[in-house]
């Protein structure tokens, strides 16, 4: 009987402790979001056309604008548009400009069949790239792309 007992006794103790096992259940009404004021999902701001001429330092209006680099994987990605020809509509310092020019964007814009703006500000960061590709502009985050009409 006490070989019996022996056995059974650690066998009853597991029993024992696994049903004792308390877990610990949060209430939800303690649950509070500090910032339900401050946040709206799946809403991004998207720039007017006045908006994004006003924030430009450069606009371009150009019907020859093409992808030509993009990297993904490691780190941000980012997309390189190459501006064959086109009409400077606003500069802030360069009075003219050299084609072809880069320009980097962060994200992947739809480019138009016809003529669009192509609305720019000076680079910010991606130092490496922009000194092996020459690149001084970057695309004016928030601003989606606009054709050009014809008046």
């Amino acid at each position: 009987m006490n070989k019996k007992l022996i056995m059974g006794l650690p066998a009853l103790l597991m029993v024992f402790l696994i049903s004792c096992e308390k877990k610990y259940q949060s209430p939800a009404k303690y649950e509070e979001d500090l910032f339900a004021d401050e946040r709206q999902e799946g809403k991004a701001y998207i720039m007017n056309e006045e908006e994004c001429f006003d924030g430009s330092e450069l606009v371009i209006a150009s019907s020859n604008v093409k992808l030509i680099d993009s990297s993904k994987g490691r780190g941000k990605a980012f997309f390189i548009y190459k501006v064959r020809s086109g009409k400077v509509l606003k500069t802030v310092r360069d009075s003219t400009l050299e084609y072809p020019m880069q320009f980097l964007s962060p994200y992947k814009l739809k480019l138009k069949e016809d003529s669009m703006y192509v609305y720019l500000k000076n680079l910010n960061g991606y130092r490496l790239i922009a000194k092996d590709r020459n690149l001084k502009y970057q695309w004016l985050r928030a601003a989606p792309v606009y054709s050009v009409k014809k008046n």
